[in-house]
Parts: C-alpha cells; sequence; structure tokens
C-alpha cells in the first residue's frame, strides 16, 4: 500500500515536465495527504475493482470510454483531454459535465460526447479511462462499467500544480507504450479545439473586420484580471490609429466592457464580450492576429486555435500552463498580474510585432 501512496505525489512516466510537488509536500501534512489517498483506496478495493486497474492501454482495446469530471473548468478540461490526440486509432467516447460538453461537439476524436450517465451503454467498450479517483469519477465506473478494465490518467496522483497539457500527453503515451520520444511529445503537445462548420460560420457573418486582434477583459479570480487594459490599448491606438481590437470575455467582463467602449472610439473597439459560445469565441480568437490576456479559459481556447498570444500570469509560472508548440510572448508575477507593468505588456506587444509584421 505505501508505495501505491507514493503515486499521490510522484509522476509515473519517465519523462520530466513541470510541476510544484515539492510545495504541495512542503505545505501539506502527511496525514492529510495520507487520509486522502486511503479512502480512494479503500473505495476501490471495497467495490472489488482493484483487479481490474491497468497501467497500459492494449492493442486489443479498441472502443474506449473517458470519463473525465475532476476538470473543474474549460481551460482544465482542454488541458487534460489534450493528449485525445495520440489516440486517433482508437474509438473514444468522452462522459463529461454538462457545462463542458459543448467543447466537444464538433470534436474528430470524440465520437460521442455523453452526459447522462444512464446513456453510458457499456456493451460497447473494452476499456474505461478516468481522469483521477475522486468519488464522482469512480461512482460513475463503478455503476455503469463496472466490469470493465480501467486505467487512471491521474489515478491516484492528486494535489501537486503540474503542466497539465504536458501531463496529460505523457501519461497517454506512457499508457500507449511510449510510441512517441520525450522530444516528440514536448514539441508538439498543446491543446486543441475543433470548431462546428456552423460556428464558423456564424462568425465569418458577423461584421468584424478583416483585420483586428483580440483582448480578453475581465476574470474569476482578481489576481488574474488585469486592470489596465485601458492603458494597452491607449498605447496601440495612439501608434497604430487604424488598428481594430476586438474586446472578448465573459458576464463578469460586462462593467469593464462599459467603461473601455465610453472611453474609446467604437469605430476602433468592437466588443463581443459575453455575446458568442465559448466555440464561437474561440473562432473569433482564431480570425484574429493576436490574442492579449490573462491566464485562463480564453487563453487555452486561443492555444486550441493556434493564435499567437501574449499573456499575464500569476501563481502559476508560463512553463506550468504553456509548452514549446504554443506561440505565445508570457509575462509572469508570483502574486498578481496587476504587478506586471503596463510597460512590460507593451514590451511584449512591440516584440510581438516586431516578429510577426
Amino acid at each position: 500500500m505505501l508505495d501505491t501512496f507514493k503515486k499521490t505525489y510522484t509522476l509515473s512516466f519517465k519523462y520530466k515536465i513541470p510541476h510544484y510537488t515539492q510545495r504541495y509536500l512542503d505545505t501539506t501534512s502527511i496525514v492529510k495527504r495520507f487520509s486522502k489517498f486511503f479512502r480512494r483506496y479503500l473505495y476501490i478495493v471495497l467495490n472489488g475493482h482493484l483487479s481490474l486497474e491497468q497501467n497500459e492501454i492494449k492493442e486489443n482495446q479498441k472502443s474506449i470510454l473517458w470519463i473525465n469530471l475532476s476538470a473543474p473548468s474549460l481551460g482544465d478540461s482542454l488541458m487534460d483531454l489534450s493528449s485525445r490526440v495520440l489516440c486517433k486509432e482508437k474509438n473514444i467516447d468522452l462522459f463529461t459535465d454538462t457545462k463542458n460538453a459543448h467543447i466537444y461537439k464538433s470534436d474528430k476524436i470524440f465520437k460521442d460526447v455523453i452526459t447522462d450517465a444512464s446513456q453510458i451503454d457499456k456493451s460497447k467498450y473494452d476499456l474505461v479511462i478516468i481522469d483521477s479517483y475522486g468519488t464522482k469519477s469512480l461512482k460513475t465506473k463503478f455503476k455503469y462499467v463496472s466490469d470493465l478494465p480501467f486505467v487512471g490518467m491521474y489515478g491516484y496522483y492528486n494535489g501537486p500544480e503540474v503542466n497539465r497539457v504536458l501531463y496529460s500527453f505523457h501519461r497517454m503515451n506512457q499508457l500507449l507504450g511510449y510510441k512517441k520520444s520525450e522530444d516528440e511529445i514536448n514539441t508538439t503537445a498543446k491543446a486543441i479545439m475543433y470548431i462546428l462548420n456552423e460556428d464558423e460560420e456564424l462568425i465569418e457573418n458577423t461584421n468584424l473586420p478583416e483585420n483586428f486582434i483580440t483582448i480578453a477583459i475581465g476574470g474569476e479570480w482578481d489576481y488574474r484580471t488585469y486592470n489596465s487594459w485601458d492603458e494597452i490599448i491607449e498605447y496601440i491606438l495612439a501608434n497604430s490609429p487604424n488598428e481594430k481590437i476586438v474586446l472578448i470575455g465573459s458576464n463578469n467582463a460586462k462593467d469593464e466592457e462599459k467603461e473601455l467602449l465610453n472611453k474609446f472610439d467604437n469605430k476602433n473597439l468592437i466588443s463581443v464580450v459575453a455575446k458568442y459560445s465559448f466555440n464561437q469565441t474561440a473562432q473569433v480568437i482564431k480570425n484574429s492576429k493576436v490574442l492579449l490576456c490573462c491566464d485562463g479559459g480564453l487563453m487555452h481556447g486561443a492555444n486550441g486555435v493556434n493564435t499567437t498570444i501574449i499573456p499575464l500570469f500569476a501563481h502559476l509560472t508560463p512553463q506550468m500552463q504553456l509548452t514549446n508548440a504554443i506561440k505565445a510572448y508570457p509575462m509572469y508575477d508570483k502574486s498578481d498580474v496587476n504587478n506586471i507593468k503596463v510597460d512590460e505588456v507593451i514590451k511584449n506587444y512591440k516584440k510581438y510585432l516586431e516578429e510577426n509584421q
């Protein structure tokens, strides 16, 4: 059991990725860590599933159900499921929360996206992938696909922050028998989004300009909500009077949207804040030259559609959130994005212009 407990803070694959394991071990007591692990371990044992756990996806396991219920946000979901692109030879259905399911409605890897567990047909599958051994995911496995073998992506690993995209890719690569080298994974790993044709057409038929940049405003957390976008916009328009800027964001950006629209000429500043779905907004980002943003779901959406980003980070470093496959000009402060000076954002914007014009 002690060897299994080590899995809660030890990466299972043989390659290195950015992580905050030591920080987690230093700030979380062993009693708390072992208690959480033991509850999960005992839950699996008492439900008779210990013998069904695998540490590989076998060649003959072609039809798979992927249970992904632990990702709390759209960005986390995109990162955790990013490695599905390594499974193109498999037939994979996704079972996930309703709030995340719409991201994958036009997915080219997942054959079906299920949000009602009663619609799971266990006779279709050879194997189950479980995101982590949290209660919600395990309950779904035990109740609806009880007799099928399973693998865990995070499994017992719980607590330490990691680069979620690299974790997903390297773990999947391990499960598939290390078909890719470390360098192949590190140079290609990134989130990916597939946009419905109807969403593409909807955005193409709007009155958005042909040539524009996007800025994501607002934010769920204060430390990841930048309060100086007006100064950035002022600089951009002073140096490029004909530049078009499209504001994007969710309902939490409505107050800032109003302030910015009142301050700047609407010939230059256009807002689609809270106007479109996440996927439709990702298409707006895809059509733009670059996205200026803070760490959040729309940043991951931009990564999913291959748009260059100028992101601001706090708490988690850029190395924890980005990969080598992403073109980015990042900035970081350990506690709050508002400690990042306007001049530094402008410096990175100018660097982007120099390298892309």
